[in-house]
C-alpha cells in the first residue's frame, strides 16, 4: 500500500517583510537607542563605532562637537518600521545631545525559518515535528 501522507505546506500568511534599520546617534547615546527601539519588538541589533562626519570647519558651523558616532544596525519588521522611526524623530528632537539619522533598507531575503523567526520576533513561528 502506498503512503498518503500529506506534506503539511508552511502558513505564508504570517509571513512579515524585514527591514534594516541605520541609525546613526552620538556614541554616548547609543546604549540609550539600543534600549529604546528593543520596545519594537527587535530582536537583533548591533552597535558599529564610527568617526567623522564632515571637516572641523564644517563641523563648527553646524555646532557638531566631535565625530565619534555608533551606528546603530536593526533589524526591525516593515509592520513596526514607521512607528520607530517616528519615534526616533521624536527622541532626535527631544533628548539632549540626542541628534541623529535613521532609515531603512529592505531585506529581500532570509536564510531559514528560524532565523527568520527569530528576526521578526515570531515565537510560534518554529515548532518541533
Amino acid at each position: 500500500m502506498a503512503s498518503t501522507k500529506k506534506t503539511k505546506k508552511p502558513d505564508t500568511t504570517d509571513f512579515k517583510k524585514l527591514k534594516l534599520l541605520i541609525c546613526v546617534v552620538n556614541r554616548e547615546k547609543a546604549e540609550f537607542y539600543t534600549d529604546f527601539l528593543h520596545g519594537f519588538e527587535i530582536n537583533f541589533q548591533t552597535i558599529l563605532l564610527g568617526e567623522g562626519t564632515a571637516k572641523s570647519e564644517v563641523q563648527h558651523l553646524l555646532g557638531l562637537e566631535n565625530s565619534h558616532r555608533s551606528v546603530i544596525l536593526s533589524v526591525i519588521r516593515e509592520d513596526n518600521a514607521e512607528s520607530a522611526l517616528q519615534g526616533l524623530e521624536d527622541k532626535f528632537h527631544s533628548v539632549r545631545g540626542g541628534k541623529g539619522i535613521a532609515f531603512t533598507v529592505p531585506l529581500s531575503s532570509v536564510i531559514g525559518v528560524a532565523l527568520y523567526s527569530f528576526l521578526s520576533n515570531n515565537r510560534q513561528g518554529v515548532k518541533g515535528e
